[in-house]
């Protein structure tokens, strides 16, 4: 057997299958684990997106408000040259939050999150590979959820320095970036080449079910002080992690199950997982691959050029750009803009929120679905992402009419820009990483989806930086990004499109479309 310069840790048996031994085969079925290994990282996902959300929903608290005679309209929403007349008083937020600057530091408190989110997401696929992935993922959430209680912390101590806020923040997000590898990681061992777009679009909606529970958590706890909002979502991602420890089952391995040799899944943030032809010795712990041993590391440059990287990896950058800035800037823009000439509670902007994430939801399944039937990713993706630009110009215009244009627009909003995004990040680099341009080699792999997440992370760090920044020029700024950086994303599919409809012609399908494709 040839060895494998990598040498990865067997991982331990859970702590729950010595206290209910009924849980290992031939107990229960192979099909049993796979759904309960789904379960289990679908929830531990959701909890780290659960604990990511409450800076979005107590932005519009940090921030300040100007407070007339009659109502309490937000600094975003004032015409400058009244706001020298009449004000009765001022709500200062909190600092060093408040003042004209509060929404640059907390684009700059956003920027801090994502940038170690995107740093750290490197070093935690190359160190996943190396550990039980098992007690890894419980590492992250446990860190993730005291961090996140940490940052609530500084309303209960009166806390008002800007480095306290950045320097939670920052190892918050280095905790955080541990999740997306190690989830990933274990359903790439249980599950095969076969699962794609309509599972992975149905498994992936974890994120947005995540950001609905933090949502709607963090806005009910804003009464009891915004504290409360970081501190229960912090308790929730810990319970889970409680569950992950004593129950998550790393690969078939563990159960008595052997799977025959399976190809790589998909890594979508910073982590291949298992390759092809691989061979495995469960004594030693070592895995290895004649296929990677023979080819060896792929440089950076080359997977640059390996087909459909760098067109995806770059309209991952604008797509998830518009996905983060709706995540943390959303409940912000709501409780800033009137609806039907009433302006919404914090509470109250908080849970409506939450119909993006309901949208999206429903788009990263229909995306998936339609991907699955007309064989095309690309095109699925670029449609989305072009009806997405209608879909946030009719918010825009009309969101403010009445409350149930806001909710039906902002689900369409939702479903259009995170359809796309949550194709991209499963069922497609699922299958850049499985081209046979890369032979299964696993190295290869690495680089090539940390290049595709390692950019998309850029453009989620970039976005609510920047709309931090241009949110104090006027929204119509904001949404002009948006507009912008979604046909940008969409410009960059185009090459890719034609040659996927090229595809299709020459397999004799689509025949309707062979003037676009020539």
């Amino acid at each position: 057997m040839m060895e494998s310069k990598t040498l990865t840790l067997a991982p331990s048996q859970p702590p729950g299958q010595a206290l209910f031994p009924t849980l290992d085969s031939p107990h229960k079925t192979l099909t049993f684990h796979r759904i309960i290994v789904l379960l289990i990282t679908f929830a531990a996902y959701a909890s780290f997106h659960a604990s990511r959300k409450p800076p979005s929903i107590v932005k519009s608290i940090l921030g300040p408000e100007i407070t007339t005679q009659n109502t309490t309209i937000p600094l975003s929403d004032q015409n400058p040259i009244q706001l020298d007349q009449n004000p009765v008083g001022i709500d200062t937020g909190w600092a060093p939050f408040n003042g004209s600057s509060g929404p640059h530091r907390l684009g700059e408190l956003d920027l801090a999150f994502l940038s170690a989110y995107s740093l750290g997401m490197y070093f935690a696929g190359h160190i996943g590979d190396r550990i039980d992935l098992r007690v890894f993922l419980t590492t992250g959430m446990v860190g993730s959820g005291i961090f996140t209680i940490l940052f609530g912390f500084g309303y209960f101590l009166d806390v008002h320095f800007f480095w306290f806020f950045v320097l939670v923040q920052v190892i918050c997000g280095l905790f955080q970036s541990i999740g997306w590898p190690c989830v990933v990681a274990v359903v790439g061992n249980w599950f095969g080449k076969s699962k794609r777009g309509l599972i992975m679009g149905v498994w992936s909606s974890h994120t947005s079910v995540g950001n609905i529970i933090g949502s709607v958590v963090a806005s009910a706890a804003l009464g009891f002080g915004w504290g409360w909002s970081f501190v229960l979502p912090g308790i929730f991602i810990l319970l889970v992690a409680v569950v992950v420890f004593l129950f998550l089952v790393v690969s078939p391995e563990n159960v008595g199950f052997e799977l025959p040799g399976t190809e790589v899944e998909m890594n979508v943030e910073g982590m291949a997982l298992v390759n092809s032809e691989t061979m495995e010795s469960v004594e030693s712990g070592v895995t290895g691959s004649e296929d990677e041993e023979s080819l060896g590391a792929i440089g950076f440059l080359e997977a640059w050029r390996l087909p459909g990287v760098a067109p995806f990896a770059f309209c991952l950058f604008f797509s998830k750009l518009v996905s983060y800035t709706f995540l943390y800037w959303l409940p912000f823009y709501i409780r800033h803009t009137a609806v039907a000439g009433v302006h919404l509670s914090h509470k109250t902007a908080g849970i409506l929120s939450s119909i993006f994430d309901i949208g999206g939801v429903i788009g990263g399944i229909l995306a998936g679905y339609i991907s699955d039937i007309i064989e095309a990713r690309a095109v699925t993706s670029i449609v989305f992402l072009f009806l997405s630009i209608p879909a946030l110009v009719f918010y825009r215009v009309f969101g403010s009419i009445s409350m149930f244009t806001n909710i039906l627009l902002m689900f369409i909003s939702g479903l259009f820009v995170n359809g796309p995004y949550a194709l991209i990040t499963t069922a497609v680099a699922a299958d850049l990483g499985t081209q046979s341009l890369i032979k299964g080699n696993s190295r290869a792999l690495s680089t090539v989806t940390a290049i595709i997440d390692g950019t998309g992370s850029v453009g989620a760090a970039l976005g609510p930086l920047l709309a931090g920044y241009i949110s104090t020029k006027g929204w119509n700024s904001v949404f002009f990004m948006l507009i912008l950086s979604l046909s940008v994303a969409g410009v960059l599919l185009i090459h890719v499109v034609k040659n996927e409809i090229k595809g299709k012609l020459n397999e004799g399908k689509w025949l309707w479309l062979s003037p676009i494709a020539h």
